[in-house]
């Protein structure tokens, strides 16, 4: 078009896990980060709302797709079958293409919910829910040799419970896997050469390093650190005439309290514990636990590893249902319970339609959920404030029937867990502070607007508004909007229509992928996500 300003042909975004507004915009505007305050100054930049519930596995798929969960078909870390067991969601279970599959060449670095890798025109080395280095993780397989020889002792992530009470050892681990996962990044950048189309690289360090260390000094600290690698990318994309997009999946907050909501169920009389009878409540009345029984077994050759690897799922629920330990699945009696919160919040009524051992006739479904509603706004604290926030999850998830009942979560300093307690209120312990609604949203590039403010951004909208800023169509079924504040009013994709196409993943996996995800729930213990 004659006369606009031109625009870029390819897109890079770097993601940063767990960064609130609240911080990039007092410490960009007090000079503390230069390389945001540039960019703030040269581009578009605004917060950015997360999904709900705010988690790493629903909202980093909704910026890549620019869909909701219920189109993108993950709802958490474990996906929670009719008979009550779980297992680990994949990629396999991601229902609609990610950017990286609508744009070739990609180049694709340690983003969440990633693994396996899928066969993709570009490279892959894949992020969190990761097993291990020891799985084939990276796209070529013939990467992960690379990887070896340049980053040695590269490491997913962290094994965080060995951390609790050495936070100072903490911060240097942290550190550690930050210069290491720069140094993958650039050596995918160096994979990458000049023919690519989209690069899309996460930094999850912020959301690991604050999920147990919320001081405002040494946060201010490893946040230099992420200007110095965000400083890095702009003259990388800036050589390359490329759009910049910074985004954080959620924001982050400190917090005081942990909500056990499945004791409120418990206390209501919609949620009944298994009887200390039979065998579970035998081993539990010896004081013979899962981590005695685990290590018996390894004294004999036999891991834990070994097990999970070796028999089938269903056999292994079996034997846990049977030791105590720390899920709360397992200590639930379903034959008698009306309702139940399974992984960051998703609340369930145990229809017979939806489950196997269900008790609640579909149709009495939403008096059901007005009484849980009811339930859960009612719990506050000394000053009679109000706990916890309820959402229904028709409303939040419209196109799917699988989908949560409802979805509760803490308010601002609460966290919910779903632990069966014999309290509401927990201390916090080793934990201090978690997700919040609100992250970042900063882009630069040769048609986006210098200065510009970004109003009412959502996850869902970084995908089309990327897509059409480079040309490209949005998909026909995107919940996300292109935010056209962010582009120079001259430039081209401010002048020109947005075009649609229909999107499918007509080679989606089926199937359990066959690894050990052990080490990965671990993790998910020790910040927190799962019980």
């Amino acid at each position: 078009m004659s006369g606009s300003t031109p625009a870029s042909e390819r897109a890079f975004v770097l993601g940063f896990d767990g960064v609130p507004w609240r911080l990039i915009e007092r410490w960009s505007a007090a000079g503390e980060l230069p390389n945001f305050a540039r960019l703030r100054e040269e581009g578009a930049s605004g917060p950015l709302e997360s999904t709900s519930p705010p988690t790493t596995p629903l909202a980093w798929p909704s910026i890549a797709t620019g869909v909701w969960p219920d189109k993108h078909g993950i709802y958490g870390f474990q996906n929670l079958s009719s008979s009550y067991s779980h297992e680990m969601y994949t990629s396999h279970d991601l229902k609609q293409p990610a950017l990286w599959e609508q744009l070739s060449p990609a180049h694709v670095g340690n983003v969440p919910m990633t693994y396996p890798p899928r066969e993709i025109d570009g490279t892959t080395v894949t992020g969190m829910m990761t097993p291990s280095t020891e799985t084939e993780y990276t796209h070529p397989p013939s990467l992960r040799d690379e990887v070896d020889r340049r980053i040695p002792d590269y490491e997913i992530s962290l094994d965080y419970p060995e951390y609790a009470d050495r936070l100072d050892a903490f911060e240097d681990a942290v550190d550690e896997m930050l210069t290491k996962r720069r140094e993958l990044m650039r050596l995918q950048m160096e994979e990458a050469g000049d023919d690519w189309e989209l690069f899309f690289f996460v930094y999850t360090a912020p959301d690991r390093f604050q999920h147990l260390i919320w001081d405002m000094d040494r946060l201010l600290a490893h946040y230099k650190r992420l200007d110095d690698v965000l400083g890095e990318v702009i003259e990388y994309t800036e050589a390359r005439d490329a759009d910049l997009y910074v985004v954080s999946d959620h924001g982050f907050g400190e917090i005081d309290h942990l909500v056990y909501v499945n004791h409120v169920l418990e206390r209501e009389g919609y949620l009944f514990r298994r009887e200390d009878d039979g065998a579970r409540g035998a081993l539990a009345s010896l004081g013979i636990s899962r981590d005695r029984i685990t290590t018996a077994l390894e004294r004999v050759g036999i891991s834990e590893e070994r097990l999970v690897s070796t028999l089938p799922r269903t056999l292994l629920d079996t034997v846990a249902e049977q030791i105590p330990g720390e899920h709360a699945l397992y200590d639930v009696d379903f034959d008698r319970t009306v309702a139940f919160v399974h992984d960051g919040g998703n609340c369930y009524v145990n229809d017979t339609e939806r489950f196997e051992d269900g008790v609640v006739d579909p149709a009495e479904i939403p008096d059901i959920k007005a009484e849980l509603v009811e339930v859960f706004e009612s719990v506050t604290d000394a000053d009679n404030t109000q706990l916890l926030s309820v959402e229904d999850g028709d409303e939040l998830f419209p196109t799917d029937d699988a989908s949560p009942d409802l979805v509760v979560n803490g308010i601002d300093g609460y966290e919910s867990r779903t632990t069966i307690t014999d309290e509401v209120l927990g201390d916090t312990g080793t934990y201090a502070a978690s997700h919040r609604s609100t992250g970042i949203m900063l882009c630069r590039g040769p048609s986006i607007e210098p200065g510009a403010t970004l109003r009412g951004a959502r996850v869902v909208d970084v995908a089309p508004t990327l897509l059409h800023g480079i040309g490209r169509p949005v998909p026909t079924n995107a919940d996300g909007r292109v935010l056209f504040d962010a582009f120079d009013p001259e430039s081209r994709p401010a002048r020109t229509k947005v075009a649609r196409t229909d999107v499918t993943r007509t080679d989606r996996e089926d199937g359990d992928v066959d690894e050990d995800f052990t080490d990965v729930e671990d993790r998910l213990k020790g910040l927190g996500y799962m019980e």
